[in-house]
């Protein structure tokens, strides 16, 4: 018996969607091996509620750690709380999801428990009893099967690789785990929270983003865009280009130095497809591609392309998809 852990994301007292779809991978692997699943809970604010909403999926056992150092994330912080987890919880895979808090906890996490870890996964099964993933490397030119051996193996899966597990009552044990956390032990903390202007949902959440490039001339005419995401439920991206060109912010950026998306509908607006670009976005489910040149590389990874002004285009895209919703 082999037991899975899952780490769950909390942002602002929300649990947040990833965690479903890491509870659905860890339900896979604990199949194979006749383990249980687990699901840690971190922070200062862990209560009833939070704990109650965990306990909706179907789980084995809620550990909770809860501390007032750990009222804002910090690496340190929740690494020490989530350590002290895995000593109870005994736990042989830990999963987190590949987002910018799972990308920093599980490396220190890993350091400080000796585990292996294989970041930034599109598949994660087992070979033989242990963890077998398949990530991308060399910026998403090849694929690499990679298999531990280590007794405690860790990974982070990308957003929307796998479908949330379903929600029902459970009869998961709560475990509460105390955290001997000092202030002096917490030497790095938040002090200011300085949200992004756009608001809305992270690019990395969403499952239909509609990003656009340099080619949109200024950060006014990305309103354009933004009409197309509200009408099919999405949410707004971008280039580097384009936020290099100071149109949009980095928070929207998609790519290489920005974030990695793995959405079920990608719209690419005015982006030549420049191999930094598709790093950030090519295990999209379905990508449409809209831009003026027919020899612009993103249509040779585009499974729909149309050839003409994006500022032609995309108002009649919006239009179509408005009846076709009823909207």
């Amino acid at each position: 018996m082999s037991n899975v852990l899952v780490y769950a994301e909390i942002r602002e007292g929300v649990f947040k969607g990833i965690n479903a779809e890491l509870i659905t991978a860890a339900q896979s692997l604990a199949k194979e091996t006749g383990g249980e699943v687990q699901l840690a809970l971190v922070g200062s604010d862990v209560d009833p509620e939070r704990v109650g909403e965990a306990r909706r999926f179907d789980l084995a056992r809620v550990f909770v750690a809860k501390h007032s150092e750990l009222a804002h994330y910090s690496s340190q912080g929740h690494a020490m709380a989530l350590e002290a987890i895995i000593e109870r919880g005994k736990p042989k895979f830990v999963l987190f999801g590949a987002t910018a808090m799972g990308k920093d906890l599980s490396a220190r996490v890993a350091a400080k428990v000796g585990a292996s870890l294989f970041t930034d996964c599109t598949e994660v099964g087992l070979k033989e009893g242990n963890l077998r993933v398949i990530r991308p490397v060399y910026s998403g030119k090849v694929y690499m099967e990679t298999v531990s051996k280590a007794a405690i193996q860790m990974c982070s899966i990308r957003p929307n690789i796998y479908p949330p597990a379903e929600r029902r009552s459970s009869s998961a044990e709560v475990v509460e785990v105390p955290v001997a956390l000092s202030a002096d032990a917490v030497k790095g903390r938040v002090t200011e929270t300085i949200k992004a202007a756009t608001g809305g949902k992270d690019v990395t959440e969403s499952e239909v983003i509609v990003a656009g490039g340099r080619a949109l001339k200024s950060g006014e005419n990305f309103a354009i865009l933004q009409k197309l995401a509200d009408v099919i439920g999405g949410t707004v991206g971008s280039s580097r280009a384009a936020v290099d060109a100071g149109y949009v912010p980095h928070s929207t950026q998609i790519g290489q130095t920005g974030k990695v998306v793995n959405p079920k509908l990608y719209f690419a607006v005015g982006i030549s497809g420049a191999i930094q670009h598709l790093v950030g976005m090519r295990t999209s489910k379905v990508i449409v591609a809209v831009n003026k040149d027919e020899n612009a590389p993103i249509f040779q990874k585009a499974d729909y392309g149309i050839v003409g002004d994006l500022f032609e285009v995309v108002p009649l895209l919006t239009e179509e998809f408005k009846v076709m919703l009823g909207k």
